[in-house]
């Protein structure tokens, strides 16, 4: 609920509960800062900026923009206080700069970037137990966290796609030991009978997104979705067998296919003992049970077609992630927050995990890490719900609507306080630098 002090430009929003406790939420805000700092810290000045490519951003504006944002939604405009910077907004504005234009602006040095970060952190945090803090500034904090999380991904893609080594994390560098050992059991179909389902997120929940609002209902009919995602094996199996040169299988993807030349996912390459697979600056030899990972929808749809299978809904995927139950647990094992024996989140596993591992983390119909490890491509266009309702960040959503196509779940770098079963990610079906894989359905 809004206080009656609300800024005028929230009087009419929906502003969640946040279900946080202060301290943990102005632990989170500190973390997410930091996060993004070690994300990047080990690189030379020259790295931060970088090559100008379509799917990055200079690492050293992209940093100062998390934090900008964070100071304009909850310093300044739930707060009321004066910009930090005062020529913030003309160099931050994602909205405003064209994405090229980004590698042409004069920003602030690597130390003052680096303060800036940890100062509107820090002053979030202050702000947010202090003893008239209010839901509104709570509400923001958290909006922002999670925009600090994204972007910490997104960070992630970039040291891959641009072949940096592995960044250094604290306690995050054993590669997945400490994960449990894989089942057996992660083969085979989940048979769901289907129904009437609530589909989206629900008013009493504590913090959804925009493109989540509002829960409605849909008809899912039987379906049978694979327990776990494809592996790599999997996927090279199509290679192996010409898939990508079979344009039967790419359906609109052909043109894709012949403006990329793509031949194999993007990361793989071919060695005298088989395929090969590069882990940020790091060729290793292809894993045969870990995800398919960077492919693009039209490689998953593609896949699909050779397997004569399909890619879910994303109503069969949420269905699935939560029973069908009404009402709906937050992850597809219950309440507890992602840890490493329920899922691959917050970049534990330094990489992604075989499939068949975190069984305690299945649904209730037994599917094996609808959350974590590896984004999921679905059969589904990226639009608005019947009852949209837009966040106060205006952008993050209804541009990209009928563009794009939505993904579910959450991979081995995203946070898990970001995830829940309602989340949808959405990007173009060309895109291969995102940690996206698949899972499939019986036709």
């Amino acid at each position: 609920m809004l206080t009656k002090n609300a800024p005028g430009w929230l009087r009419h929003l929906n502003v969640a509960r946040v279900n946080v406790s202060d301290d943990e939420l102005a632990t989170w805000t500190l973390d997410g800062a930091r996060r993004v700092l070690e994300l990047i810290a080990d690189l030379p000045d020259e790295q931060l900026t970088g090559p100008l490519l379509p799917t990055v951003n200079p690492l050293i504006w992209e940093i100062g923009h998390i934090a900008w944002f964070q100071e304009l939604f909850v310093l300044r405009r739930a707060c009321g206080h004066a910009p930090i910077l005062s020529f913030g907004d003309a160099i931050y504005d994602s909205g405003a700069i064209p994405h090229d234009t980004r590698w042409r602006l004069v920003l602030p040095d690597r130390d003052e970037t680096f303060r800036y970060v940890r100062t509107v952190a820090q002053r979030v945090a202050d702000e947010v137990t202090a003893g008239d803090s209010t839901d509104v500034v709570r509400h923001f904090a958290r909006y922002t966290v999670h925009h600090h999380d994204t972007h910490s991904e997104a960070l992630t893609h970039t040291r891959q796609t641009l072949g940096l080594p592995m960044p250094v994390l604290p306690g995050l560098t054993d590669a997945g030991s400490s994960f449990p050992a894989p089942e057996d059991d992660w083969r085979g179909d989940v048979k769901f009978s289907g129904g009437r389902y609530l589909l989206g997120a629900m008013r009493s929940d504590a913090f959804v997104y925009d493109n989540e609002k509002w829960a409605h209902p849909v008809d899912v009919a039987p379906f049978q979705m694979a327990r776990a995602a494809i592996t790599q094996s999997e996927f090279a199996e199509f290679v192996d067998d010409g898939g990508y040169r079979t344009p039967g299988l790419w359906s609109d993807g052909g043109q894709w296919l012949n403006e990329t030349g793509a031949r194999h996912p993007v990361y793989w390459r071919e060695s005298d003992n088989g395929w090969q697979r590069r882990q940020f600056d790091t060729w290793v030899e292809l894993e045969p049970h870990l995800p398919v990972s960077h492919v693009s929808w039209w490689e998953a749809d593609a896949f699909c077609r050779w397997a004569d299978r399909r890619l879910p809904t994303e109503a069969e995927w949420e269905f699935a992630a939560t029973a069908g139950a009404r009402p709906k647990d937050t992850y597809p094992w219950g309440e507890r927050p992602p840890s490493h024996t329920l899922a691959a989140t917050d970049w534990k596993s330094s990489g992604p995990i075989h499939v068949g591992a975190c069984a305690a983390g299945d649904s209730t119909d037994g599917c094996r890490q609808l959350i974590g490890n590896v984004w999921e491509w679905t059969a589904s266009d990226f639009r608005a719900y019947p009852n949209f309702e837009r966040d106060a960040y205006h952008e993050n959503s209804e541009q990209f609507f009928g563009r794009r196509k939505v993904l579910r779940g959450g991979g081995w770098a995203t946070r898990g306080r970001y995830l829940r079963s309602t989340m949808r990610n959405y990007f173009t079906p060309d895109r291969r630098d995102v940690l996206a894989g698949f899972r499939t359905c019986a036709r």
